[in-house]
């Protein structure tokens, strides 16, 4: 079953379910293979009471005889007539020996099933909309408005017929359809085949096309579409309109200017690197991303999603790709991402907090010695890919942030359940702002047992002391207040200051519905449909927050330009007379929502 959980928790929607309703729906699965051209459903026969997930193989999506989709590893098909009861209305076929996980109604079996947003076929499966505000003026536009023309090529075309039909229509791409799956071909996949000298002027161009093509429907946001490039490492997207065929084609150097290119190139970087030095060399490019990101005008918060996708990249292949050595153990692991890089609001001079679970095997030593070596490689690793370990000790070396599922668990819902006793309230908070990025049910296990456990009112009110312990530096009547001495004397902390009270407002929040998905923004927003902030209150703190974060990002892109050193610290003299305003404004603004949670909470409780 443990195969199935894994295999499930890394693919949309399943990705969304906590470890309960992933395990809940493991235990439902039955294994079904089929031979090449098996008919797995029927157009129009009675209503499923079942569906599929592909695990290996591929399967076709049939339209009255014609081939409109084809299906790969980790999609989903029969789920339509499953939860409408209708009659399927497309029929599926096996277009090569195919392996699939069959599950009946998930309804009845989850706990959360309104979590499982399934799209069509699989492919419009929903996901934090980071880019709400997306690439300058185009980001809300949508895909259909932003294509190029279709152009295409035989499906038994050699590579130079198709480079000519390239060159001819004078576009990048060709897409070719090969009994109904689509395909395409680049201009880099012919520069990328002939240097690497695998293929010839009169090889079969489908030897270097890619099948099946990525795709987004017509009505895909612009800045959504950039960031399911960035995710998937493509420069290339194929827009699909009716019946899911392509009607155009989105190209990255269409979306934004020529440098917004950047955050492909280090994905691709990542990707290839098969040696740690490789992946330190495709790190090196971040700097330069984040302050090409930000020379766009594009909107502060779509950077830091775009960027928090390439450092989950980077994360993820070290991991792969550090020397397990003499201490490797048999136990299955999971890293964690905490604070700000977990909640997908990464600065470029964010350090990275991490944590590691790992699964309990009885009767076996415990590996926790072995694990903590292989995990400070990891990081001496990490940090030479740029990404400096937390210095405040939130590291996966760290004993408290190193534990065993069990051990993990019993300590999380301790800190609930006794919040007096030393860190309590800290510590539940790193919990509730942690995300992993392997290991996805062992990793979510630990949060889904800490939100499973009954919050008291003595908690929940102790916690939101600790949460709105963090006060904007405004004073009462005028001015900021600043450090009295010290290094930084005259000077506030934009980040301490601006961004921590608001965060942890999202963080209570999350803690009060149990549900701690998502950035702060998406949290607030949660927080406004659970009756916890008016919609007046989500707004200002979103608002705040955007606000304090394109300062501070805009003074850390100035000091990489500049080659000096960032910081948080700013003197108010030094800011314009409208920045002093508007940020003395927002301050007081998130206190005067901080004492009204103080005073209101309880009758705010959903």
């Amino acid at each position: 079953m443990r195969e199935y959980v894994d295999f499930l928790g890394s693919q949309p929607p399943y990705d969304a379910l906590d470890s309960a309703d992933l395990d809940a729906l493991a235990r439902t699965v039955e294994v079904e293979y089929f031979t090449a051209g098996a008919r797995i459903v029927e157009a129009g026969e009675a209503p499923l009471d079942h569906f599929f997930v592909v695990r290996t193989g591929e399967v076709e999506v049939i339209d009255r005889g014609r081939v409109v989709d084809l299906l790969g590893p980790g999609e989903t098909f029969g789920q339509i007539s499953v939860l409408s009861g209708l009659p399927p209305p497309l029929a599926i076929r096996a277009s090569e020996d195919t392996l699939c996980y069959r599950f009946p109604d998930p309804r009845p079996v989850l706990q959360h099933p309104q979590r499982l947003q399934f799209g069509h076929y699989g492919t419009l499966v929903t996901r934090e909309r980071l880019a709400r505000s997306g690439l300058v003026d185009q980001a809300l536009r949508a895909a259909r408005h932003q294509m190029r023309p279709v152009v295409w090529c035989p499906a038994d075309a050699t590579v130079g017929e198709a480079a000519s039909v390239i060159t001819e229509a004078g576009q990048s791409y060709a897409l070719m359809d090969r009994g109904g799956a689509i395909g395409i071909v680049t201009d880099n996949d012919f520069r990328r085949a002939f240097a690497d000298g695998h293929v010839d002027a009169h090889s079969p161009a489908s030897v270097i096309a890619s099948f099946p093509a990525r795709s987004v429907p017509a009505e895909t946001l612009v800045g959504d579409a950039f960031l399911t490039m960035v995710e998937s490492g493509v420069h290339h997207l194929v827009v699909t309109g009716t019946g899911d065929r392509p009607v155009g084609i989105l190209r990255v150097v269409d979306l934004a200017s020529a440098e917004v290119r950047n955050p492909l190139v280090v994905r691709r970087a990542i990707d290839d690197a098969t040696t740690v030095e490789d992946l330190a060399a495709a790190a090196a490019l971040l700097p330069g991303t984040w302050v090409e990101l930000y020379d766009t005008g594009a909107s502060v918060m779509h950077v830091a999603g775009l960027m928090s996708a390439v450092i989950d990249a980077i994360i993820r292949r070290l991991v792969e790709l550090t020397d397990v050595g003499d201490d490797h153990v048999p136990h299955r692991t999971s890293w964690l991402l905490l604070g700000s890089v977990a909640r997908r609001e990464p600065l470029p001079k964010s350090d990275v907090d991490t944590g590691l679970v790992w699964e309990d095997l009885p009767g076996t030593d415990s590996p926790a010695r072995k694990l903590q070596n292989w995990a400070g490689r990891v990081l001496d690793n990490m940090e030479r890919c740029g990404l400096p370990r937390c210095a405040d000790g939130a590291n996966a070396t760290n004993p408290l942030f190193a534990r065993s599922r069990t051990d993990a668990v019993a300590a999380a819902t301790s800190w609930i359940t006794n919040p007096t006793q030393k860190n309590a309230l800290l510590l539940s908070s790193m919990i509730a702002d942690s995300r992993p990025v392997s290991g996805m049910s062992l990793g979510r296990s630990v949060s889904d047992a800490m939100l499973a456990t009954t919050r008291s009112r003595e908690y929940l009110s102790a916690l939101l002391r600790f949460t709105t312990s963090r006060r904007p530096p405004v004073g009462f009547v005028r001015n900021f207040v600043v450090e009295h001495s010290g290094a930084n004397r005259g000077h506030l902390d934009l980040k301490a200051g601006g961004l921590v009270p608001i965060a942890s407002l999202g963080r209570w929040i999350a803690v009060v519905t149990g549900d701690d998905r998502g950035s702060t923004l998406t949290r607030l927003r949660r927080g406004e449909a659970a009756g916890l902030l008016t919609a007046d209150e989500t707004e200002t703190l979103v608002r705040a927050f955007e606000y304090v974060y394109g300062l501070v990002l805009g003074r850390e892109i100035e000091a990489i330009k500049g080659s000096t050193v960032a910081t948080t610290w700013v003197a108010p003299n030094q800011l314009d007379t409208l920045t002093r305003r508007y940020l003395r404004e927002s301050f007081r603004a998130v206190a005067e929502v901080q004492n009204r949670l103080e005073s209101e909470w309880v009758a705010r409780l959903p």
